[in-house]
């Protein structure tokens, strides 16, 4: 990269600096897991979390909508949410002159930024809903298509515990998620900080507007220019062939959307910590998100109580 080059990259490690400054004002810690979806964001792709229940995935997603100046809705996803809930459905509109035409509803999927909650609460045919919508930033309602505005992103959420009475994802939708990112606990300190701020005096948490719909587009641009060298290139599809060859701890691999979004997600997150090009680190970083919901482990692998992390751990070592 040029001199132009390497002070741009300092200005966008500066600048997502200062943005998570701003959205600790909300969200205390979970500095990894804001790192991920912001990744998944740069790289124009959808995202599932899965946690347990009153983590505050729902305000901190609402929160970085916030910051990017980005519409936000959600959908709580239950057995009877139907697709038209969704998407959107015609109405019968009766104009002034008593002449009755249809019009069309736009549904909540019309936002730059769509929470889909416990997203494994809907019925299979709801959930299918999204698939058009998350992969190619459309509807298509009736015999009528309807462009969704850019940026556009699907976050959706599932609590690992509670399974009874769940559909759980497809694998083709399950792919279409760039990242699984894993949303933990506290730690006591965190904690502790959050009981201050929200038992104390009542007053207004509330981050500013830190970019805009044209900045992000442009860096999301910006982010597939960062270089990377053959040899790692190579070593990323090398890690997700692995997945597909090691039958004795995977029964099944990922795809090449695993590779084409590994090699994205390791620019993004090289970008957002003010590199200039990408380091077998970012790739070991990106793998895990990038790869935990699409093996599925063998009997053997399950049997001996092994996580679907932990063969990632055993895969990066040998590349």
């Amino acid at each position: 990269m040029t001199q132009v080059h390497l002070q741009q990259v300092q200005n966008i490690k500066n600048m997502f600096n200062n943005f998570k400054t701003e959205i600790s004002k909300v969200i205390v810690g979970q500095d990894k897991v804001i790192d991920q979806i912001v990744v998944a964001i740069l790289c124009d792709a959808n995202a599932l979390l899965e946690s347990y229940p009153g983590l505050g995935k729902t305000l901190m997603i609402k929160t970085l909508a916030e910051l990017m100046d980005l519409k936000f809705s959600r959908i709580q996803s239950t057995p009877d949410l139907m697709p038209s809930d969704i998407t959107g459905t015609y109405i019968i509109e009766e104009k002034r002159g008593g002449e009755k035409e249809f019009k069309f509803q736009p549904g909540p999927i019309f936002a730059n930024i769509v929470l889909a909650d416990e997203i494994n609460r809907a019925t299979p045919k709801t959930q299918a809903a999204l698939l058009e919508a998350m992969q190619e930033k459309q509807v298509t309602v009736g015999n009528s298509t309807f462009k969704l505005d850019l940026p556009f992103f699907v976050l959706a959420t599932q609590n690992p515990i509670d399974q009874e009475g769940t559909y759980p994802l497809p694998e083709a939708q399950t792919d279409r998620f760039l990242f699984k990112i894993k949303v933990d606990y506290p730690s006591e300190k965190d904690e502790l900080e959050i009981v201050d701020k929200y038992t104390g005096p009542a007053k207004s948490i509330k981050a500013r507007k830190f970019l805009s719909k044209d900045s992000l587009i442009n860096l999301q641009g910006y982010c597939r220019q960062v270089p990377i060298s053959d040899d790692i290139k190579k070593k990323v599809v090398s890690l997700v062939n692995r997945t597909r060859t090691n039958k004795e701890l995977i029964e099944y691999g990922a795809s090449p959307r695993a590779s084409i979004g590994l090699i994205l997600a390791a620019k993004a997150h090289a970008l957002i910590h003010g590199r200039t090009f990408v380091s077998i680190e970012d790739v070991k970083t990106m793998a895990y998100p990038i790869l935990r919901h699409r093996i599925v482990l063998s009997f053997k692998a399950e049997r001996e109580g092994k996580t679907p992390d932990e063969v990632i751990e055993e895969l990066l070592k040998k590349i």
